[in-house]
């Protein structure tokens, strides 16, 4: 029986966030999530859609034709969403990530915070892990947060989405937490200054996390979303 995947897009583009951004890669969006934040940008891959589904060598095809467009192919691959981490999406993408692995393929998993995958999280070279803050009403587990950073330090990175300055508040807090618990640690920690559809607040929302990062010391570092910047915060396929 052919493996069967929801997804909701391929396509080449520059990391738009993170420590990485402006790297370009493949992206395979997945179709599905049921985690429900508030201010999520992309709510049109919530919906678990059978119309979705693509084989896995239809899928595998997609990314090497895309990899190959270039004079130099392009083996960097992220996996998003949606949440790619449902459980009904996992035998494919472990079926995807493995099969990517063997073609020599370098693979960031986007975590929405609220799973830990190990047999996933063993094989990706990098992940990013998000924490869920009071305006996407949605919580993270500081235990889960812990366990990640413990098992996946090596290859990790912390996001979170920042509308306020009660989410700037939260991951402080939260960082010292984990600091306390598991001590001193050089994992990034990411602010990601909020930039939703028709946002005309993005820039001072983002001058404003700066300015907070700065006046208090922390260790986190505040990127911006480049995609949106560049082409606007309506666009998927960037």
């Amino acid at each position: 029986m052919e493996t069967q995947i929801n997804i909701n897009t391929i396509y080449r583009a520059s990391e738009g966030e993170g420590i990485y951004i402006g790297t370009p890669q493949i992206f395979i969006r997945f179709q599905g999530c049921n985690i429900g934040c508030v201010n999520c940008d992309s709510k049109e891959t919530w919906d678990f859609d059978e119309q979705k589904s693509r084989n896995l060598e239809n899928v595998l095809d997609e990314v090497e034709a895309l990899a190959h467009r270039s004079h130099y192919p392009l083996k960097r691959v992220s996996i998003t969403g949606g949440d790619p981490l449902h459980p009904s999406h996992n035998v494919g993408l472990l079926k995807l990530v493995k099969e990517l692995k063997q073609r020599n393929y370098w693979i960031n998993i986007e975590a929405a915070g609220t799973r830990v995958v190990r047999e996933l999280f063993d094989l990706v070279d990098f992940i990013s892990f998000d924490i869920k803050t009071p305006s996407t009403e949605v919580k993270t587990s500081r235990e889960l947060l812990k366990k990640v950073h413990q098992d996946y330090g090596e290859k990790l990175q912390i996001k979170a989405v920042i509308s306020d300055e009660k989410d700037f508040n939260f991951v402080e807090d939260t960082f010292h937490w984990i600091e306390k618990e598991i001590g001193f640690h050089l994992i990034p920690w990411v602010l990601t200054p909020a930039h939703n559809l028709e946002d005309t607040k993005a820039v001072s929302r983002f001058e404003l996390i700066q300015k907070m990062n700065e006046l208090r010391g922390e260790r986190f570092r505040v990127i911006g979303q480049q995609h949106k910047w560049v082409y606007g915060s309506g666009r998927m396929d960037v």
